[in-house]
């Protein structure tokens, strides 16, 4: 870990000067403020105002980092971190990144900064690696919830996405669909990658068409815009046009119900839309959509616990992976109602 010493022995001033330009007090030249500061960007410095890295005291307060708090996955998720961190005597900090990346960056220098025990992250994407591994290198645990990312060894609770997806689909099947689209989200996601990796291998496995004028890519945020995405599927002629349509998240859900509410067209009369995750009800109907229901507090629970552990030191030298299934609800907007 980069301290304020090894800034002053690069840059050949004394400590004290780094501290005070640090600080911005005290009378420095201009010249020896830049040559400090170009070193403290180049060993990639981060000060540290509660002093943490230089005391064995802990801070007792656990962060969440969170990609979008509106979800209500992710709110369900927060309930179980926070009951099972107060439960062992912390308290929980919460952090939202919407996705970005480099606001998660500026996220993670405040609490490596400010002081933290542990983080509880779901990254962004994929490029997300380069911010977890600076909390590696100021010795800050982490454990990841919902998304992963390649070659990062450390705790892990995630959904069982293959499985979840496969399931789904196969319902599809069986109520006799044969052309079924996908809208997702962006496949740097983890999650994202994984349903769609799953999505492939179950037509695939069931010798159904893959069209690629019914393979769409949106976003998981609320304001996911799937409109045009939508009509021009159902723009296509009869012969090519989906029966059925898998939408990987909640907000790409109810978008697309939002858009066939607006436009008059029937589900399943029309179209078919399940679900990954559950429905919110944000549009005041009862809840009719099938879905694959996450047990989002309990990532939020179980991640608390295992983060807690690696903070006491009393988890296994060997990262721990849990994988928590899904509950499928049946329902009408699955039906298989047109005919070919």
């Amino acid at each position: 870990m980069v301290t304020i010493y090894d800034i002053a022995k690069k840059a050949n001033v004394s400590a004290m000067t780094v501290s005070r330009v640090i600080n911005n007090s005290g009378n420095i030249s201009q010249k020896t403020r830049e040559k400090v500061e170009a070193v403290i960007e180049e060993l990639g410095y981060i000060p540290n105002s509660s002093a943490r890295s230089l005391t064995s005291k802990k801070s007792k307060i656990l962060s969440l980092m969170v990609t979008d708090i509106t979800n209500p996955f992710f709110t369900n998720i927060a309930r179980g971190a926070e009951d099972k961190a107060m439960q062992m005597g912390y308290q929980l900090m919460l952090c939202n990144s919407d996705e970005n990346v480099d606001k998660e960056s500026k996220y993670i220098d405040m609490l490596i900064s400010t002081g933290t025990d542990g983080v509880l992250a779901a990254p962004a994407n994929d490029s997300s690696k380069k911010n977890l591994q600076k909390l590696a290198k100021y010795k800050i645990p982490y454990v990841l919830i919902d998304r992963f990312i390649e070659d990062l060894a450390c705790d892990q609770v995630l959904s069982d996405n293959e499985m979840t997806t496969r399931r789904l689909l196969e319902h599809l099947i069986k109520q006799g669909h044969k052309k079924i689209a996908i809208i997702n989200g962006p496949l740097e996601i983890a999650t994202a990658k994984e349903r769609h990796n799953a999505y492939l291998d179950t037509l695939d496995l069931h010798e159904l068409p893959i069209n690629e004028n019914w393979i769409h890519q949106s976003h998981f945020l609320r304001d996911s815009d799937i409109s045009e995405t939508v009509k021009k599927m159902l723009d296509l002629p009869e012969n090519e046009r989906p029966t059925a349509i898998f939408a990987t998240s909640n907000f790409i859900a109810t978008n697309i119900v939002r858009y066939m509410n607006e436009n008059h067209i029937k589900i399943p009369d029309d179209i078919a839309v399940v679900c990954y995750d559950s429905f919110p009800n944000y549009l005041g109907t009862e809840p009719f959509l099938t879905s694959a229901e996450q047990p989002s507090y309990n990532f939020g629970y179980l991640g608390a616990q295992l983060l807690i552990e690696r903070i006491e030191n009393t988890a296994p030298e060997t990262p721990r992976k849990i994988v928590l299934p899904s509950e499928i609800h049946f329902r009408e907007s699955s039906a298989f109602k047109r005919t070919e």
